[in-house]
């Protein structure tokens, strides 16, 4: 470019810089530089969002929501996973994780709506003390109120029964989630909230591959003893009690293996490593997508 161009080009600029100063308009600058127009209208984004509430079994470590916010959700639904290590429907609500939630529910920035995910029940069953509800009382109720505080926020809530364990006892998958599963469906069906039957759909998958390919789920390699275990179709805790020549073996004790807080990445049959995150995330997906249609377009399968 010669020193001539150049120095018009500088005096080009120099001049729509000041009439944009001025607040002359487009069309005016167009004038001057007809490679300047007026924009296209800005189509309002209608972002939505998902909150989702629960345990360890949904929570960033152990669980399948990290999965499920990477790899699930498009760039128009927010994602935000506030599950925590050990906590039932008690003492998520008396800690105040809830009222975090709560705050997080607020809906002027998206217009597409925020939906809650709530999923409890492993620390809700008995033999956790400060956690464990009764089943027949403050379990559902606990929930309904969930339920209830989620519309109240002018959010939609979304019930999910609980994963299941992967404990096997002669082949056959020790379901002992399924009274919570049950109160579950029954609160979600009352109240008319949209339900992800995650337990239905874990037990079968789980049950399916059988105990020993099960174990590729968890967050760490099983003991020798446990796989050999597996192989003989019962499942069995990290310290067999069986002595030589003995028949007898010592489930998970899942009081122990599910404390409050984040788990530690050990092989056990509740929490998830990687795999078993994405393998339950893609199923939560599916079942949001069939449950909840206006989140259908922004849910990856």
């Amino acid at each position: 470019m010669s020193p001539s161009s150049t120095f018009a080009s500088r005096r080009l600029l120099a001049h729509a810089s000041l009439l944009l100063l001025l607040g002359v308009s487009a069309a005016s600058l167009a004038a001057v530089d007809p490679s300047i127009g007026e924009r296209p209208p800005v189509t309002p984004v209608r972002a939505s969002k998902i909150i989702l509430v629960g345990d360890s079994t949904t929570a960033v470590q152990g669980g399948w929501g990290p999965s499920f916010c990477a790899d699930h959700v498009a760039s128009f639904l927010a994602c935000i996973n506030l599950a925590r290590g050990g906590r039932s429907t008690y003492n998520y609500r008396a800690e105040g994780s809830w009222e975090i939630a709560l705050h997080e529910m607020r809906t002027d920035a998206y217009a597409g709506g925020v939906y809650v995910l709530i999923q409890f029940g492993h620390n809700d069953q008995p033999g956790k003390p400060g956690r464990s509800t009764d089943l027949a009382t403050e379990f559902p109720d606990n929930l309904r109120r969930y339920v209830r505080e989620v519309r109240a926020a002018g959010a939609t809530p979304v019930l999910l029964t609980p994963l299941t364990r992967r404990q096997f006892k002669e082949g056959v998958l020790v379901d002992d989630l399924a009274p919570w599963a049950e109160a579950t469906r029954k609160v979600a069906a009352e109240l008319d909230v949209p339900l992800v039957d995650l337990h239905a759909r874990s037990v079968a998958a789980v049950q399916g591959m059988g105990p020993v390919q099960a174990m590729r789920l968890a967050q760490a390699r099983p003991l020798p003893e446990q796989v050999t275990a597996a192989q003989a179709g019962t499942t069995i805790g990290a310290t067999p009690a069986a002595s030589a020549g003995a028949t007898a073996v010592a489930p998970q004790d899942n009081a122990a293996v599910e404390p409050m807080g984040a788990p530690k990445a050990a092989f056990d049959y509740t929490h998830l490593g990687r795999e078993g995150a994405d393998f339950f995330a893609a199923i939560v997906a599916d079942e949001l997508a069939r449950q909840v249609t206006a989140l259908r377009r922004n849910l990856i399968p």
